[in-house]
């Protein structure tokens, strides 16, 4: 259920309502808009239903969300949000572009990768220091010495980092360290995982899982914005289907689908859904092209000798050449890199 203030409601209306709804056992988020408040109602909907709300005079309408996910949703809140990373923002007009190696390897490899991609117009580095892999015995990550190469490159460079967290029991360490959070593809149903990040105000990126469907991903999301973390941004990296010629299928048309349906911003992972260097360039055309408000590249300074995805990694030099070109499919969309 949704309560929709008139224009001139204030502070006082606002905690008038919370007062009353939160008497009747019931939970309350609040979405500021730029015309509008909106306070959506969390818990059984019988209760508030007989409620005399839309009576009140700051109220306009009251509202039901039909959909599972309610803080999620477009109807809760009709403007697009835009994460801000202490001052790098993810959602608005610019595209945010994240690009580094899967793996943090070295503190030299990963600083001169770093230098790179922010010289080529990054804004983001992302790197796993502890890295989820089908085989027990690939290479797993350096734990807290990769988060500490992060933190440094970051120091160095001015890039913010995002890093992939796998176990609630590492959460404290990867709030320190990273500037977002990731949960991965194959953690996105990870409920446990879900509710303990969305008790903090870290920034997360939330990558659909491989065979899930765009209500899924969205539920997931609202598993941790209905612990009161709002910062979420979801990600499409390619779903698993029958075809096998690339390592998985990007699927463009969620991009346009979840703008529909919610307010949150969505970023683009072309190198994990095509898991070739060479198809790289033109799926993030076509992911800009479709709506992205943000890129996800995978770059690497020796990607033969790479510890996890060489084969769908870009040189530095191809990833500068990339971030030249997706220039113009961005200004052709109203955009800018």
């Amino acid at each position: 259920m949704i309560i929709v203030l008139k224009k001139n409601a204030g502070e006082k209306e606002v905690d008038n309502i919370r007062k009353k709804v939160e008497t009747l056992g019931l939970g309350i988020h609040v979405s500021k808009g730029e015309e509008r408040t909106i306070i959506g109602v969390i818990g059984d909907e019988s209760i508030i239903r007989n409620q005399p709300l839309a009576a009140l005079p700051c109220v306009e309408k009251v509202m039901p969300i039909l959909k599972p996910y309610k803080l999620v949703s477009r109807e809760f809140k009709p403007e697009n949000s835009v994460i801000d990373l202490d001052g790098v923002a993810i959602g608005g007009n610019k595209i945010a572009v994240i690009a580094g190696p899967c793996s943090v390897e070295s503190a030299d490899s990963l600083l001169e990768i770093a230098t790179g991609v922010q010289q080529a117009g990054a804004t983001c580095l992302r790197g796993g220091a502890f890295k989820p892999r089908t085989s027990p015995y690939a290479f797993q990550g350096l734990g807290e010495e990769g988060l500490k190469y992060l933190a440094e490159a970051r120091q160095k460079t001015g890039l913010k980092v995002i890093t992939e967290l796998m176990d609630p029991r590492d959460t404290e360490l990867l709030v320190k360290y990273a500037d977002v959070i990731q949960i991965g593809a194959r953690n996105m149903q990870n409920f446990r995982l879900l509710t303990e990040v969305g008790q903090h105000k870290k920034p997360v990126l939330l990558k659909r899982g491989m065979s899930s469907t765009i209500k899924e991903l969205l539920m997931s999301a609202e598993y941790i914005m209905s612990q009161g973390n709002y910062n979420v941004i979801l990600c499409e990296r390619g779903i698993r289907t029958f075809e096998d010629y690339t390592r998985n299928t990007l699927d463009l048309s969620a991009i346009p689908v979840i703008k529909e349906l919610s307010h949150l911003p969505v970023v683009v992972d072309p190198s994990h859904a095509v898991g070739r260097w060479e198809l790289v360039l033109p799926m993030t055309k076509a992911a800009i092209a479709a709506g992205a408000d943000g890129l996800m590249i995978e770059v690497h300074n020796d990607p033969g000798n790479a510890l996890s995805d060489g084969t769908q990694s870009l040189l530095p030099a191809k990833f500068a050449n990339l971030m030249n070109e997706i220039k113009t499919v961005a200004a052709a969309v109203g955009r800018e890199i």
